[in-house]
């Protein structure tokens, strides 16, 4: 029961840094607008991949997961 509740609090903290991060990224007016983010556009559709914007979320969240667990 012990470890449930600690995993049942790392991911309220989870939720609440996701919440802060999605109220706060439109604000931040380069996120998602990065040289590497693919956007493509023809007649019949649009595609938008934030390629780059998803490899510096992912580095930082690895970094700030890795400094917890120390």
């Amino acid at each position: 029961m012990e470890s449930l509740g600690k995993a049942l609090i790392f991911f309220g903290i989870l939720l609440v840094v996701l919440g802060i991060i999605f109220s706060v990224g439109v604000k931040i007016p380069w996120l998602g607008q990065l040289p590497g983010d693919l956007y493509i556009r023809r007649e019949s559709f649009t595609l938008y991949f934030p390629l780059a914007t998803c490899l510096l979320l992912s580095v930082i969240l690895t970094l700030v997961l890795y400094f917890f667990r120390r």
